[in-house]
């Protein structure tokens, strides 16, 4: 079962997953992840009761599913079943989602991707403006992911570097 609607719900029941690749989707990727993705949390189930969950992709680059933990809580084995499946995307379109150790930032309106090795050195050499935002991959709720999936640096985490 779905959301239909992709509007904005204030609440911390809604569990994100945020799959960050290592370049931007071509559109053919696009049409074929989110037809993929629509199919697959159209019979989601944990413990054989349908989910409630979205998706979007985010700046051509991020994956990011929702699911309403209100209605129907998304268990380990759920969570690890999609994965899984995102799993097979990824592999199929070498999209780097599970690749945790990447920075992604937005410069000038544009989304670069990093070794984190190696964006934490730019930075420290001033090889990086310090006026760009940082995304954060970690939140797991809806609240926290609105508010702080992009951060400017010096609110972020790697402002903390």
């Amino acid at each position: 079962m779905k959301i239909e609607a992709s509007n904005t719900v204030e609440t911390n029941n809604y569990k994100v997953v945020v799959y960050p690749a290592s370049r931007q989707f071509t559109p053919k990727e696009v049409k074929d992840i989110s037809e993929r993705v629509y199919d697959f949390l159209g019979s989601w189930q944990a413990h054989g009761k349908d989910l409630y969950a979205s998706f979007k992709i985010e700046k051509n680059q991020f994956l990011i599913v929702c699911v309403d933990m209100a209605k129907e809580v998304a268990s380990g084995c759920s969570i690890g079943n999609m994965n899984d499946y995102i799993r097979e995307i990824d592999q199929k379109y070498q999209l780097g989602f599970f690749d945790r150790m990447k920075a992604c930032y937005l410069e000038n309106g544009e989304v670069k991707t990093m070794k984190l090795q190696d964006f934490r050195k730019a930075l420290k050499e001033g090889e990086i403006s310090k006026d760009i935002s940082v995304f954060d991959f970690s939140k797991d709720n809806y609240i926290d992911f609105a508010s702080d999936f992009l951060l400017p640096l010096e609110e972020s985490w790697a402002g903390r570097i």
